[in-house]
């Protein structure tokens, strides 16, 4: 991605893994160039141990799509590629249909901010097969970290109990893109602010910073340091009073407070980033009450994560707002989503309907799902999510209107549930269609209050740090028979009636 511009992506077209592109040639050279493929992308595992993911990057699919052309320059440096048995990796004839290439393909998403489940598709993509591949990379490396960090975010946001939520993780975050996309969708998940400068001018996201140790460490004395930056910086005043003793510095800080006071102006928090953030962040709000200054907020950082965070305040730390760094910006703990790009569905030039395929696997909980899917999400009474159904309109099944009641468990198929009369929405909207964008970019104001709808609305059992309660994700009956039909097919193809054991030794 270009840093440059990090909304607007100009390296797509290379952003990808080298088969990309020699699948891409072998299709070219096979003359299937009209066929017509459909991909969904989906994660298998809850990451975190959550019981949801919230989706992130939907609105740079567009722009992936749109900036997925080769330059002079791309075509030189793949004609330069040599092959490990010799002679050019690329045929002239494949280089010259890429300087002319341009992707026409469909794109539905869930919206950004919308909660998504393991195996429902958050991506589907319709088209020539040769452009629904060539997207696989950069699609994947766009939804899955950012995915990943809104989600890590929520969990953090859900922690503090309404109380603001800094991201600090730009120094420590995986290079600049990282930290850029970071800071994006920690917004969207909820985090008050970021310190990322660069961030804060891309995409409209309020930014935040006072000052460091190496602030206090400059002056002879923490007082001095302290009367300098309020002087300086007397409406974004925050002190940061651990550089040398907590105890000693929130004296000085209250000297300051004092005379911020005398000059109509007001000490707005102080910052604690180190010791026993429980314990010294009592002591502090009891000094600051004691001298009537109430109003000063307290902040606290270092290393915090969800876990962190919800400890102190179960311990009824008077904290009034959190800087979150190092464990959001890397996802500490889990990092990566796993998303995948699955082929679901392949149809050949001329045919009016969609053939299903299915991908087989050792370990059944990789088979894949066929079809051209989409997921309905369906909600009780008080508008609360209670399962999603993927489906496939071809297999919907029923009588007398009542299409698509039956629900099977991807992973349990004695798990069945009725789902009829129950109120729904369909969850993948249109994204691109033709290979341009069907409608502006959305805000990530939009995105954000759509997370926050969302989260609001899920049943707490499902967020729950330890041992959340599993939501349930299903297949329309009608589409889990074709699966079942079509994975038995297989097997007796390959004269694999059973699962595969390794032989017994003698």
């Amino acid at each position: 991605m270009a840093l440059t511009d990090p909304a607007r992506p100009t390296d797509v077209a290379l952003l990808t893994d080298l088969y990309e592109l020699t699948m891409a040639q072998g299709l070219w050279e096979s003359g299937k160039l009209e066929e017509e493929d459909c991909f969904t992308a989906f994660y298998r595992d809850h990451p975190f141990g959550s019981a949801f993911a919230v989706m992130c990057g939907t609105a740079d699919l567009a722009d992936l799509v749109e900036n997925l052309r080769f330059e002079d320059e791309d075509i030189e440096y793949l004609a330069s590629l040599e092959a490990p048995a010799g002679g050019a990796l690329f045929k002239k004839g494949f280089l010259e249909y890429l300087r002319q290439f341009r992707a026409h393909v469909d794109i539905d998403a869930v919206p950004e901010g919308e909660l998504v489940f393991p195996r429902e598709p958050m991506v589907r993509v319709t088209g020539p097969a040769l452009e629904c591949q060539m997207l696989e990379t950069a699609l994947l490396n766009t939804i899955g970290f950012q995915t990943l960090v809104a989600t890590k975010t929520a969990r953090v946001v859900e922690a503090a109990e309404g109380r603001p939520v800094a991201e600090f993780g730009l120094r420590r975050a995986q290079g600049p893109d990282g930290g850029m996309a970071v800071a994006r969708a920690s917004y969207v998940a909820g985090c008050s602010s970021t310190s990322n400068v660069l961030a804060g001018r891309k995409y409209g996201i309020p930014v935040f910073g006072t000052h460091a140790h190496s602030w206090v460490m400059s002056f002879d004395t923490e007082l001095e340091a302290f009367r300098a930056f309020a002087r300086s910086m007397p409406n974004n005043c925050t002190l940061l009073i651990d550089t040398y003793d907590v105890r000693e510095g929130v004296e000085n800080a209250i000297t300051v407070a004092r005379e911020m006071e005398q000059r109509g102006e007001r000490l707005a928090a102080i910052r604690i980033d180190s010791g026993d953030l429980a314990k010294l962040s009592t002591y502090v709000r009891g000094r600051f009450d004691e001298e009537g200054l109430s109003y000063v907020k307290i902040s606290v950082s270092n290393d915090l994560d969800e876990y962190t965070i919800q400890s102190l305040l179960d311990q009824g730390a008077p904290i009034d707002s959190f800087g979150v760094g190092t464990k959001l910006a890397t996802c500490y703990d889990q990092p990566a989503l796993g998303c995948v790009y699955k082929l679901a569905a392949r149809r050949d030039p001329g045919d009016a309907g969609w053939t299903p395929v299915v991908k087989l696997s050792e370990q059944p909980y990789k088979r894949t799902i066929p079809g051209v899917q989409q997921v309905r999400r369906y909600m009780d009474e008080a508008g609360s999510p209670v399962c999603d159904m993927i489906y496939d309109e071809a297999y919907l099944e029923g009588e007398g209107g009542e299409r698509g009641c039956t629900l099977v468990a991807v992973n349990d198929a004695a798990l069945v549930t009725s789902v009829a009369g129950m109120p729904y929405r369909e969850l993948l909207e249109p994204v691109v269609r033709g290979g341009a964008a069907v409608a502006p970019r959305e805000s990530l104001t939009q995105a954000r209050a759509r997370c926050s709808s969302a989260l609001s609305a899920l049943d707490p059992e499902y967020k729950r740090f330890l041992y959340p309660q599993s939501y349930v994700v299903g297949m329309e009956s009608g589409l889990a028979r074709v699966r079942d039909e079509l994975v038995r097919e297989r097997l007796v193809a390959t004269g694999s009636s059973m699962p595969w054991k390794a032989p017994r030794k003698r």
